[in-house]
């Protein structure tokens, strides 16, 4: 009776929490009203690496009207878990720096990981001296790893590797969000992509929802591979399908 308890509360907390996920998506500046934070946690003091001048600049980039789903919306959703996760991590304060740097440049025509090493660049120059050289390295090289979603092997410590790996996991919380919210997060990234045609776009998605379901692991840490990775592997499942692709 225990065992069967235990595993009805997982699955129960996993329900929970992709309703979670689904909420912070959907919500703007709202959103951390509205989700169950710490209540010891204050997000305008947790900014301690970016000020008010940077994250002014950062939130004209993620403004333009050309973005649907990289938006302040998903800067916002990302602090968010940041701030019910906080205690996991051993430097919070570069992680926030990553979260808000990571999509600053983001142009749907870059070739390869223009983007992510752009953003990186503009980390690098907005928060030079203002963070030792070694920390603003792992915020850069957090933020370059966006692109495959992959911890790097050149982080300083296991700390960092540590942190790394679930900054990457709160980046794609969305893939095991609830359906609903799923479906929004698709329609939002093929809108940034309208230039691109029907045929076009179903074959480059369905590669990537590819590379993904062939991993051993979507997400890197236990936190969110308990939490995440069953509905994020359903949600990506049902997508491929959609798209008339084979289903591993």
């Amino acid at each position: 009776m225990i065992e069967k308890f235990e595993v009805q509360e997982e699955g129960r907390m996993r329900l929970m929490y992709g309703a979670y996920i689904s909420q912070i998506m959907r919500s703007s500046s709202s959103v951390l009203l509205m989700c169950p934070l710490p209540q010891n946690i204050n997000l305008a003091s947790m900014m301690t690496l970016i000020s008010d001048h940077i994250r002014d600049k950062l939130k004209e980039l993620y403004s333009h009207t050309s973005r649907h789903y990289h938006t302040l919306n998903h800067i916002e959703a990302l602090l968010a878990l940041l701030s019910t996760h906080r205690e996991k991590f051993h430097d919070p304060e570069a992680i926030e720096a990553a979260i808000w740097f990571h999509d600053a440049i983001y142009n749907v025509h870059a070739q390869g990981n223009c983007n992510e090493v752009q953003s990186a660049q503009l980390a690098g120059s907005m928060l030079s001296g203002l963070v030792d050289a070694t920390r603003l390295k792992g915020i850069q090289v957090m933020i370059e790893a966006t692109a495959t979603h992959t911890v790097p092997d050149e982080l300083p410590s296991s700390e960092v590797v540590a942190d790394a790996a679930m900054f990457l996991d709160m980046d794609l919380s969305v893939l095991g969000a609830e359906e609903e919210a799923f479906d929004e997060y698709e329609g939002a990234v093929r809108k940034e992509y309208g230039h691109v045609d029907e045929q076009g776009w179903r074959e480059g998605r369905a590669a990537v929802l590819r590379r993904f379901l062939d991993r051993k692991w979507i997400y890197h840490s236990d936190i969110f591979r308990g939490l995440l990775e069953e509905k994020a592997r359903v949600n990506l499942r049902r997508s491929l399908d959609r798209f008339g692709g084979s289903v591993p």
